[in-house]
């Protein structure tokens, strides 16, 4: 028939009229609770890292959206109107099912949806958008049914309800199963809820477009407060979104808004005063309840929060006790360990100190009598030499006298690292030994136009505790390497006694009152950076070595040892090549008592 608006709309309220009932109660209470429940999650959720909180109020919008459009569709008198709304109400549909299945996998994924996932859904979105404004959308008013004529582009839009509504299915099978059973129970009841609402929302609404049978699609707006009251359950069981009282604070808004909207067609007064009672009793008592479950939960956070930090203290104790068992379990290996390793390095001290010792007493039986017969030599007993001859025999007199050097510094080496060095500490003069070791070293200083000589204190020197013995081979070892290493010039040995004040020096000088023995030469002096490794076992100075191939490099090595067995210190000072070196040597004059051994080794 041809369109008449007045008559046409006249007949289409007529319709809506018999049907207003159902409308209001299916559309108003499950929008405005869905749309409350988006509110509560995105503002309860602000802090969350993953967007689930915006696409639950992104996919709760357009459910409202939806639903205002679709009552604009049945009540609306202007043709003009319905038509535009029906051209956008399903593309509120279709934001509803995307949005679901995005708010599905990041809620149950726990991370955001992979790009060319979001991009596809774009992709097959904006084909919609693009489209709608045209003639495949909605084309002409059809005054006979009251209603738009659909064109070809709600055919797509049947097939990306259907796409949507598979993949959510796929998807949701595919994650109950990998997961474990606590993590499963949640993702069953989501699973529930999400096809339930999408199953009866846009199910209901493509059965209704197929059939025309539009009664269809107002019960299956009720699949939302099933889906909403099942992600109230999560919310409360198990602190879904992390949303305190959310859960109970939702069910009392749903509860008093299910009763207001009874206003929406209710006629009797009394039942208008009887629901009135009811929303206020609901309400009174929806604030009680959430009231006590605020404390009840402020209760249990505490109570949790108490238990929680006992158990971490427990944890944490244990932990301690087990690494302090096991550190005690390593330290006792260690230990054992340590002890085996030193009797293993005793034994092998021992046997390199046994070597050591029985190798040189065999290297002292040859030079013995080559020192006596090259001597018999040189003094004719076997005849006269001529020069050549005098000189070669002299070359190894002085070879043997270096080897028989060698083997006493060897000696002295071996006996004092293995302890059995004895050390016989008595009264001596110290002034008294310098001027022995100048008097018998005169002739050979003289033998290279040196001098040798020893300054006698203005103040007489004290006798001290020492190893007369030791001390003496020590200063005879320092003075004749001052004339080994003295081309021109001399050699001047001094003494004098210092006190703590005088010694000043820092660490190598000794702290307390001693006697401090200075051999200065004006030989060949020693670089600075030489000086620290002249006292190590084997080790020589550069120059030293040129002017004197001979050395053993273990002078030093026992003079330092005998010296802090003593109690004393050793150390050189030069400034520097060709300009002479000193040996100062600090002897205390006191003696500590202390094991002499122990001395002997420790340096």
């Amino acid at each position: 028939m041809d369109f008449n608006l007045v008559t046409k709309s006249a007949v289409c309220y007529s319709y809506v009229q018999q049907n207003s009932v159902i409308l209001y109660y299916s559309h108003i209470p499950t929008a405005i609770i869905a749309l409350l429940m988006g509110l509560f999650v995105y503002f309860k959720s602000k802090d969350t890292e993953l967007p689930v909180n915006k696409i639950f109020l992104f996919m709760s919008s357009s459910f409202f959206l939806w639903t205002a459009a679709d009552l604009v569709i049945w009540f609306s008198y202007d043709t003009s109107i319905t038509m535009f709304t029906w051209a956008v109400v399903n593309l509120f549909e279709v934001l509803v099912s995307s949005s679901t299945l995005y708010f599905s996998y990041v809620f149950l994924e726990k991370k955001d949806a992979p790009f060319k996932y979001k991009f596809l859904v774009l992709t097959l979105l904006a084909i919609f958008v693009v489209l709608l404004p045209t003639s495949y959308n909605v084309n002409i008013f059809d005054s006979l049914n009251c209603e738009a004529t659909q064109g070809l582009l709600v055919y797509y839009f049947y097939f990306l309800e259907s796409l949507f509504f598979v993949w959510l299915l796929f998807f949701l099978v595919k994650k109950i199963i990998s997961l474990k059973f606590e993590e499963r129970k949640i993702a069953i009841l989501f699973s529930v809820g999400v096809i339930c609402f999408l199953a009866s929302f846009s199910g209901a609404n493509v059965i209704a477009s197929l059939t025309e049978n539009w009664k269809i699609l107002q019960y299956g707006l009720f699949g939302m407060p099933i889906f909403i009251c099942l992600l109230v359950y999560l919310i409360i069981k198990f602190k879904a979104f992390e949303i305190k009282l959310i859960g109970v604070q939702a069910l009392v808004f749903a509860l008093i808004i299910l009763i207001g909207s009874q206003f929406t067609f209710i006629k009797t007064d009394i039942n208008k005063i009887l629901t009135a009672i009811t929303l206020l009793l609901a309400t009174t008592f929806g604030w009680i309840l959430v009231r006590s479950v605020k404390k009840a939960i402020k209760q249990k956070e505490a109570l949790e929060m108490a238990y929680g930090e006992i158990e971490n203290r427990n944890k944490k104790l244990n932990i301690a006790n087990k690494e302090n068992i096991h550190q005690k379990n390593q330290l006792q290996k260690l230990s054992n360990n340590l002890i085996k390793a030193n009797i293993e390095l005793k034994k092998l001290d021992e046997a390199k100190s046994d070597f050591v010792s029985m190798a040189s007493h065999q290297l002292r039986t040859p030079p013995t009598p080559i020192k006596g017969y090259s001597s018999m030599l040189l003094e004719g007993a076997y005849g006269k030499l001529n020069s050549e001859q005098a000189r070669a025999v002299e070359n190894i007199n002085k070879a043997n006298n270096q080897q028989i050097e060698f083997v006493e510094d060897l000696l002295s080496v071996s006996r004092i690292e293995s302890g059995s060095t004895k050390f016989e500490f008595k009264k001596q003069q110290i002034g008294t030994i310098c001027q022995e070791i100048v008097d018998n070293l005169t002739f050979k200083a003289k033998e290279k136009n040196i001098f040798l000589k020893y300054e006698i204190p203005a103040t007489p020197l004290p006798e001290i505790d020492i190893d007369g013995m030791k001390i003496r081979e020590v200063l005879s070892n320092l003075i004749d390497n001052a004339i080994k290493y003295t081309p021109k010039g001399g050699v001047t040995v001094s003494t004098k006694i210092c006190i703590k004040k005088i010694c000043a020096r820092g660490a190598k000088c000794l702290k307390k009152p001693h006697i401090r023995i200075t051999i200065s030469d004006t030989g060949i002096g020693i670089p600075a950076n030489e000086i620290p490794y002249l006292f190590i076992k084997f080790s020589r100075g550069k120059d030293i070595s040129r002017l004197n191939t001979g050395g053993t490099g273990l002078g030093l090595y026992v003079v330092k040892i005998i010296t802090a067995a003593n109690g004393g210190k050793v150390w050189i000072e030069s400034p520097g090549a060709n300009k002479g070196t000193k040996f100062i040597l600090e002897l205390p004059l006191e003696q500590e008592k202390k094991s002499v051994k122990g001395a002997g080794k420790g340096n």
